[in-house]
């Protein structure tokens, strides 16, 4: 009689640990950078407003994945002149390439890290972020689960083609940051 109860809770607990897939909400998603300007003089930062992507999650072992897709016309530095130039031929050019993304699956505990691929200008390369926060709750009014994160890293825009103002002593390493807010499926 003892077993039987025993193996409903191993079946609750296996079906529980299921991977969940979990939409990208673009409104609450904001990847986000800061760059070098004139050789450390200072730090420009500035964020992709347009986005979209999925994430695969399994809460119970940490194990999961996600694709994030950024719309490069949508950078926005809080300086109208500065968005500009980099949506134009002389850095992004838009017309050519209109995306960036970050794939990457998650390693370590809850998890700590995203290994994954950075693709910008036509080009793909490794890059490693970090997990900083990781968190599921119920929405409130939505009635499914709700998952936010927040992970950073980094990367050299010179591996990218994107050397502009390289000659000029402009450092070429970029912080990225993606905070995220994503919704499971129905």
């Amino acid at each position: 009689m003892k077993r039987l109860p025993l193996i409903a809770l191993l079946i609750t607990t296996l079906g529980q640990a299921a991977p969940v897939t979990y939409n990208i909400d673009p409104a609450h998603t904001y990847p986000s950078f800061e760059a070098d300007h004139m050789g450390g003089l200072s730090v420009w930062r500035g964020k992709l407003n347009k986005n979209s992507g999925s994430i695969v999650y399994d809460k119970a072992t940490g194990v999961g994945s996600v694709d994030v897709q950024m719309e490069l016309a949508s950078i926005d530095f809080g300086l109208d002149a500065m968005n500009a130039w980099a949506k134009g031929d002389k850095f992004f050019n838009v017309e050519k390439n209109p995306s960036a993304s970050f794939k990457g699956r998650f390693e370590g505990a809850l998890p700590a890290k995203l290994v994954g691929d950075l693709t910008l200008n036509g080009m793909t390369k490794p890059v490693t972020l970090t997990v900083h926060q990781l968190k599921c709750i119920p929405h409130p009014m939505l009635k499914r689960e709700l998952c936010g994160a927040d992970a950073s890293g980094s990367f050299n825009r010179d591996d990218f083609g994107l050397a502009a103002g390289k000659d000029w002593g402009f450092k070429m390493d970029v912080n990225l940051r993606i905070q995220v807010e994503a919704l499971a499926k129905e």
